[in-house]
């Protein structure tokens, strides 16, 4: 194929792979345009319903509260009548208890005129003095009844009283009860001491178990006044509904109204229930991606959120917002805002089904067309390398026929033919060239069958060592012939194979070969053999002109030859390598290559043993 043909191919296609290209990028750019549009609607509605729903929760508030007012109110009046009622009860029962307490004492009363009136000397003790001293008689002895004389302010006369004491004292006896006692004394008017007494014990002054109901009702009627002043003040609603000629309730509806439209934003907003409201709208319309929420009111920002993934993007975010708590008596004031850092990729995300298998069949195309340019060039090359081989093959032919042709007509020479030895030496002209000749034709069948895959491969027993000895010896000649230098260390010590040796003659004979033709002057070859885990290993190296890295790459290709620069004594097809490859390879063996340029090459051959296991 020409350059020129070559040429228009890789413009006819490069023109049609943009143009796909082209369109591809067009029809996502356009699907991206849609699912943004889709996006943004997606998120204005949620935002809408987030905010409908928070101002109605609001308002459901209002109503729970205004009805658990008007609930509390009802019981409150149900209370206050109750608490009339308890008041009066504990009133009646206090008098009854008053009254009962008032007879007691009266009772106590009369008793005790009957013994100040049978007994003039009567002296009042403390309880705890009759527990101490009399109650214990021991003690009884320390106490003293004396009659002491006091001046009365502001006269000269003295009055007589009765005073008992104890000569010592002890610690006190609490009393055990509430009983009024008194002593009778004997006193002696000449003394003016008591020589006997006596203990009269009157009940308590008031009943105990009476007194302590009456404080309890006493308390219990206190508190029910002070709850029912708290609780039962006429409020600010109750005058206005009075003068308006309105219901309470009505008026309270109202003024909690413009009492919530006063609030601060922050205490009517529950950022925990939008944040939920808001994912689960969002997901409800397929976006779950993460988000930042701004919450304002009309001076500053009450409320952000900020994701992680915000902090590491550069693009300004598309902001989404809407007005909270529409219904309010004045203008809203509050605006709930939205907005997500990574926007772009959650949208790529929706289109991951569209956008892969476009990629998909992209990298397709552009694979299809690398492989079409590979192939035209590869067999562009390939018909080079053919081109060049036909040349080399027709100059390789063309040497032997023309010698054969000069020597047989060498012999139709009448003076040529009577001379013996000149004969047998054209004789063996025609019959090397004719070997020479049939050798080029082998080469190139051997391959046409490799290529074919109808090469006979035999599978006996082949020792390496004499195999490899014996192609060394057949080409000592040519050595010789190259100045060359031939090392040979044949130490494997098992090297029995599977092979065929006829095949395997001609891929030792092709390494040597080729060393002797790459070596420039005076070729010095090294071949070994040595056994490495159950294979035996050949090498073969020289010090000739050595490869580069892509040339090694390229060394087993048909028809590929090393250029040699100014060295044109180098014949031959490229094929030799590309044959001992397919070789090696049929007998499950590996060849390897090591090379420097301009220092030499060293190709290895690993051939696995018979019976491996045994070695």
């Amino acid at each position: 194929m020409k350059k020129r043909s070559i040429s228009l191919i890789i413009w006819l296609m490069s023109i049609a792979l943009l143009g796909v290209m082209a369109m591809q990028y067009y029809f996502i750019r356009e699907t991206y345009r849609q699912k943004s549009t889709l996006f943004d609607e997606s998120v204005n509605a949620s935002l809408a319903k987030v905010a409908s729903i928070v101002e109605r929760n609001e308002v459901l508030d209002l109503v729970k509260t205004q009805r658990r007012l008007n609930r509390e109110k009802n019981e409150a009046e149900q209370r206050k009548q109750d608490m009339l009622a308890e008041q009066l009860k504990i009133q009646h029962k206090i008098q009854q208890l008053r009254t009962q307490q008032y007879d007691y004492y009266q009772s106590f009363k009369n008793e005790e005129d009957k013994l100040k009136a049978a007994f003039p000397n009567l002296i009042y003790i403390e309880n705890w003095f009759y527990e101490t001293y009399i109650r214990r008689p021991q003690y009884k002895r320390l106490i003293e009844i004396d009659v002491i004389q006091d001046l009365i302010p502001g006269t000269t006369v003295y009055q007589e009283s009765v005073v008992v004491s104890a000569r010592r004292e002890l610690p006190r006896v609490n009393a055990r009860d509430d009983s009024v006692r008194y002593i009778v004394a004997d006193i002696d008017p000449f003394m003016k001491k008591a020589s006997q007494y006596v203990v009269a014990t009157l009940p308590p002054q008031a009943n105990a178990q009476i007194a302590f109901e009456l404080k309890e009702l006493e308390d219990r009627l206190a508190r029910l006044n002070k709850e029912f002043l708290a609780n039962n003040a006429a409020t600010i609603f109750d005058t206005l509904a009075v003068t308006g000629g309105k219901r309470s309730t009505v008026l309270e509806e109202a003024m909690f109204g413009i009492e919530l439209a006063n609030k601060p934003l922050r205490d009517r907003i529950n950022i925990n229930m939008v944040h939920a409201l808001l994912k689960e709208e969002l997901k409800a319309r397929d976006i779950q991606a993460p988000f930042n929420i701004e919450i304002r009111d009309s001076q500053k920002l009450i409320y952000h959120t900020s994701n992680i993934a915000s902090l590491n993007t550069h693009e300004q975010p598309t902001r989404y917002t809407t007005a909270l708590f529409k219904g309010d008596v004045n203008a809203p004031t509050g605006r709930l805002s939205i907005y997500f850092p990574n926007k772009k990729a959650v949208i790529f995300d929706t289109m991951s089904y569209l956008i892969l298998p476009t990629l998909a069949l992209l990298a397709l195309l552009i694979g299809s067309f690398a492989y079409t340019l590979s192939i035209i060039f590869r067999q562009k090359k390939i018909s080079e390398m053919k081109t060049d081989f036909i040349n080399n093959m027709t100059h390789e032919f063309k040497t032997p026929v023309a010698t054969i042709m000069i020597a047989s007509e060498s012999l139709r020479d009448p003076e040529i033919a009577s001379n013996e030895n000149r004969v047998n030496k054209l004789a063996n002209i025609i019959y090397d060239e004719n070997v020479r000749l049939g050798s080029h034709i082998e080469r190139v069948l051997n391959i046409a069958r490799l290529e074919k895959e109808n090469l006979k491969i035999e599978r006996t027993n082949v020792h390496i060592n004499p195999l490899v000895e014996g192609v060394l010896d057949s080409m000592q000649l040519q050595l010789q012939k190259a100045n060359g230098i031939l090392h040979h260390d044949l130490a494997a010590t098992h090297d029995l194979v599977v092979g065929d040796e006829l095949h395997l003659s001609n891929v030792f004979f092709n390494l040597v070969d080729n060393a002797i033709k790459y070596s420039p002057s005076c070729p010095e070859i090294t071949v070994k053999t040595y056994n490495n885990k159950g294979n035996i290993m050949i090498s073969v190296a020289d010090k000739g002109l050595g490869m580069t890295k892509d040339q090694q790459e390229k060394i087993f290709d048909q028809f590929y030859r090393i250029p040699t620069g100014n060295i044109h004594n180098v014949k031959g097809f490229g094929l030799g390598l590309s044959y001992v490859n397919d070789i090696v390879k049929r007998l499950d063996g590996k060849i390897q290559v090591k090379s420097e340029k301009d220092k030499g090459t060293v190709f290895e051959i690993i051939l696995p043993l018979k019976n491996k296991n045994d070695n």
